[in-house]
């Protein structure tokens, strides 16, 4: 199988998963980054009442419109503590924002607009115009008025609307399930002693980070050794779980050890492709099991981080009817880039800004795929398309930011 260009293999993915269509109920304070699986409506009208938009007086336009007018005050309204009387002529009520207007007014004079002239009496300074300061009852929204659509992420503003609404409770699309399966004799948690053929698995935190940052549930199926009846057995727990995805770390070629693909393939995965025409992370598979994706990853720690970012990211944020998280980006290179093969490259760089504000990429001396302290360094990725020329210092580039330089 020729080796699939990153963008081509993406499209491929996307396009075979559909998005999640399962919901629940949640509570307003879990809702938040959640998206909902339906249309919200009113339940009530907001503002219930007519209510001032300021602190002041409110009374008669045609008193107001009297500069100069002495007026008695009747009467206070705040909050919670409406007047029960009416305004009638020559008359106003003291009122406080949010407070409602009583009958019989139609304008508030703001405060600074009217002098204190005695004991519960005041002169007018400026004509207001009639129905100033005055919020209308429902020019917010109304009984009934379907406010939020299906499909909306929950941000800080459309919860606050949904609790005005008086919804304490929103239907949202379920999180995404993703399994994560990390396979391979020589592996071991952290937190072991490790024998003299064996090291940490590490990729499983990275991996099931970038997916909970993207909205998705984690289910940790832990580290199985090579054997082909331990992971079916393992494949077999990720889909009774209902899992969407299916991630497995390492094993994923077809070499005498890499036992995942043909076990997957055993257990009734159609296999779509693998194997990318990219840097870090050629053996990347593709495939479909009982409706769920299998997402293959290669074993390598920094592979399986830039995989990650590249396919599963943006995999999750469509099952989840997440926006696509942009992290395209410019910089101008520090030093000199080489020419590219045929493969795309992610290299690793730290990022900086230029006096003009500039962002700067500069790419670490080491790009070895296994060492993981440089990844956890780099701030971007700077990306080199098949066959790039080479770039000199100065040149400007496509990046891949991982996070965001200091101001």
């Amino acid at each position: 199988m020729a080796l699939l260009p990153v963008s081509e293999a993406l499209d491929r993915l996307l396009r075979g998963a559909a998005p999640v269509r399962r919901s629940e109920m949640i509570g307003l304070h879990a809702a938040a980054g959640r998206v909902l699986s339906e249309d919200v409506a009113a339940r009530l009208t907001h503002p219930a009442f007519d209510n001032s938009a300021m602190d002041g007086y409110a009374g008669r336009h045609e008193d107001f419109a009297v500069v100069g007018a002495e007026l008695t005050v009747i009467g206070r309204s705040a909050a919670g503590r409406a007047f029960p009387g009416h305004v009638g002529p020559g008359e106003v009520v003291r009122i406080f924002t949010g407070a409602p207007v009583p009958s019989g007014a139609d304008t508030v004079l703001i405060q600074e607009d009217a002098q204190i002239i005695g004991d519960q009496r005041i002169r007018t300074k400026f004509d207001p115009g009639k129905g100033r300061h005055i919020r209308p009852k429902g020019q917010d929204f109304c009984a009934g008025d379907v406010v939020l659509r299906k499909g909306d992420l929950l941000d800080a503003g459309r919860l606050t609307v949904a609790a005005g609404m008086n919804h304490p409770e929103l239907s949202v699309f379920t999180r995404p399930r993703v399994a994560i399966l990390a396979t391979g004799d020589e592996l071991v948690p952290p937190g072991s002693l490790p024998g003299p053929d064996q090291i940490i698995g590490s990729n499983t935190y990275g991996i099931a980070a970038i997916a909970r940052d993207n909205g998705a549930e984690v289910i940790d199926l832990g580290i199985v050794r090579d054997d082909k009846a331990a992971i079916a057995a393992a494949v077999a727990q990720a889909c009774a779980a209902g899992a969407d995805v299916l991630v497995t770390l390492g094993g994923a070629s077809v070499g005498d050890h890499d036992l995942v693909q043909s076990t997957l393939v055993a257990s009734g995965m159609t296999l779509d492709f693998w194997r990318i025409a990219m840097r870090p992370g050629k053996p990347l598979m593709v495939g479909t099991l009982d409706g769920m994706t299998v997402l293959g990853l290669p074993g390598n720690p920094v592979s399986s981080l830039v995989c990650a970012l590249l396919f599963l990211e943006p995999l999750l944020c469509h099952l989840g009817s997440l926006p696509a998280r942009d992290r395209r980006g410019k910089a101008k290179t520090v030093t000199t880039l080489p020419a590219n093969d045929k493969r795309q490259d992610y290299v690793r760089a730290r990022l900086s800004r230029d006096t003009d504000g500039t962002l700067k990429a500069e790419a670490f001396a080491r790009q070895d795929s296994s060492m993981m302290h440089v990844f956890a360094q780099s701030d971007c990725l700077i990306i080199r398309a098949p066959f790039a020329p080479e770039a000199t210092a100065g040149t400007i580039c496509d990046i891949m930011i991982l996070r965001h330089p200091a101001r």
